[in-house]
């Protein structure tokens, strides 16, 4: 039943980030793609992905799917090395995102969005920074977010233990 409520939690939050109105890539994405895996264990990442995956069909499926998908599940198995703290958390989303930036705009420039030149390759990457410090901000935000109720969940349950004994 965890599984479950977990679940539907993570598509909640994703689906809301994406379905209301917000600037361009400015969604809990992969805030969630770090933390959900980070916090419950990578057996949760598929429900991230799921969830991603679920949000695609009602936007609409696009020619980058593999490499926003693909990013995803590499920022999920990569989490297991900024668990030590706040700091490496927070700094392991932010790589995320930056991650997120480097493998969807290459699948973009791949997809010969901008032409198959150094020139193409560059104006692909430059023309996408806006979107990057959206991105960037939003995963800063949605990390706060989460690591705030991941602190007073912690202090709650302790506190429930500490009644038991």
């Amino acid at each position: 039943m965890q599984h479950l409520k977990l679940t539907i939690g993570i598509l909640i939050v994703l689906s809301a980030s994406r379905f209301i109105p917000h600037p361009p890539n400015f969604t809990s994405l992969i805030a969630l793609s770090f933390y959900v895996p980070a916090i419950f264990g990578l057996k949760f990442l598929p429900f991230v992905l799921l969830s991603f995956i679920f949000t695609d069909i009602v936007i609409g499926f696009h020619n980058t799917m593999l490499f926003t998908w693909g990013s995803v599940l590499l920022i999920g198995f990569l989490c297991k090395y900024f668990t030590k703290n706040i700091y490496t958390r927070v700094l392991g989303a932010l790589s995320g995102a930056l991650l997120f930036f480097i493998i969807s705009n290459f699948g973009i420039w791949i997809n010969g969005a901008y032409g198959y030149s150094l020139s193409g390759f560059l104006t692909c990457y430059i023309l996408a920074i806006p979107f990057f410090v959206n991105t960037f901000i939003s995963t800063l935000l949605y990390s706060a977010v989460i690591e705030t109720i991941y602190k007073l969940s912690m202090n709650y349950l302790i506190k429930n233990e500490d009644l038991k004994k």
